[in-house]
């Protein structure tokens, strides 16, 4: 997302690179350690009552639960590795924990779903009684635990893959336990025990269905994909349209962390001097134009007989 920052220039001879950055805020860290300790509550309670109940559904959900608390822990530590300053060998910083720990985060769940699947077929195969007492007032107070948590994590979830995960994952929880309460009230009117594994079964799907694009997000900031909502050929396009440039090549978008966008460019100006003013422009353009906040530009002439070796498309 575009946050006011600052930026600065460096001039390296007749082509000069200029460097802009801004930098977002972390988000606050009182609503991870609210959540952790919440939902941590919440999974001894509920793995508890599921043993007590006999309930596959409950114990299911802990295990939902106990996947997102280890996944708040991921999305925590991964914002106070943010705080650590760039040195040494790690240039930019340690940023990029927090897509590290949005993709652990998947990877957590998918983990998850398996373990919840195998459950629920076998006790599909040898349905068991269930005390559906402790089942619906435990599940109930899941909805105000997961809801609440969600909350704490829906400011800023917008530009932020990692908090999103987290308030995702809050509210499918909500969702969940509010299944688990209508599968609780639904046995006590039937006698259906096998309701209890099916909602184990429809618990796994809402968790993989959630948890799918989560992965594949991760996965493509993992690889340094373009960020979802930033088209490169609107950028290449909007800096080939600036005063004096000729051609626009080595252009590189992607995810410092799951705020912070980065981006190298080359600029082909024929004849023009050395402008500060021009890059910083530039720098501020693509901050409040695309979200992106660490741009460095090389500026060059486009002398022919000193041809840049990365102006084809084909070389990285």
């Amino acid at each position: 997302m575009p946050q006011d920052g600052h930026h600065h220039g460096h001039d390296h001879g007749p082509g000069h690179a200029h460097h802009g950055h801004a930098h977002s805020p972390a988000p606050n860290e009182r609503g991870f350690a609210l959540g952790v300790g919440l939902n941590l509550g919440f999974v001894v309670l509920e793995v508890a009552a599921g043993l007590i109940a006999g309930s596959v559904a409950l114990l299911a959900d802990a295990g939902h639960n106990l996947s997102d608390v280890l996944g708040l822990v991921l999305a925590w530590v991964a914002v106070r590795l943010t705080r650590r300053r760039p040195g040494g060998r790690r240039t930019y910083g340690w940023h990029r924990g927090t897509i590290l720990a949005a993709l652990g985060n998947a990877m957590l769940l998918l983990v998850a779903v398996g373990a919840i699947v195998l459950e629920s077929m076998q006790r599909l195969l040898e349905p068991a009684p269930v005390a559906t007492g402790f089942m619906l007032w435990v599940a109930a107070a899941g909805i105000l635990v997961n809801g609440g948590t969600a909350l704490l994590f829906a400011r800023g979830r917008a530009g932020d893959i990692n908090r999103r995960g987290a308030y995702l994952h809050m509210l499918a929880d909500a969702g969940v336990s509010a299944g688990v309460v209508a599968g609780a009230l639904l046995i006590q009117a039937t006698g259906w025990d096998w309701v209890d594994p099916a909602l184990g079964l429809v618990i796994a799907g809402v968790i993989l269905a959630g948890t799918w694009g989560l992965l594949r997000e991760s996965v493509d900031l993992a690889m340094d994909a373009v960020p979802a909502g930033i088209q490169p050929e609107a950028v290449a396009d909007w800096l080939a349209a600036q005063p004096g440039v000729a051609e626009v090549h080595d252009l590189h978008i992607w995810a410092l962390s799951t705020t912070e966008t980065a981006l190298t460019a080359h600029l082909v100006r024929p004849g023009a001097a050395m402008d500060d003013g021009f890059l910083a422009g530039l720098c501020q353009g693509l901050r409040e134009r695309f979200g992106i906040g660490h741009a460095t530009l090389q500026v060059e002439a486009g002398d022919p007989a000193h041809p840049c070796a990365l102006a084809s498309a084909e070389v990285l």
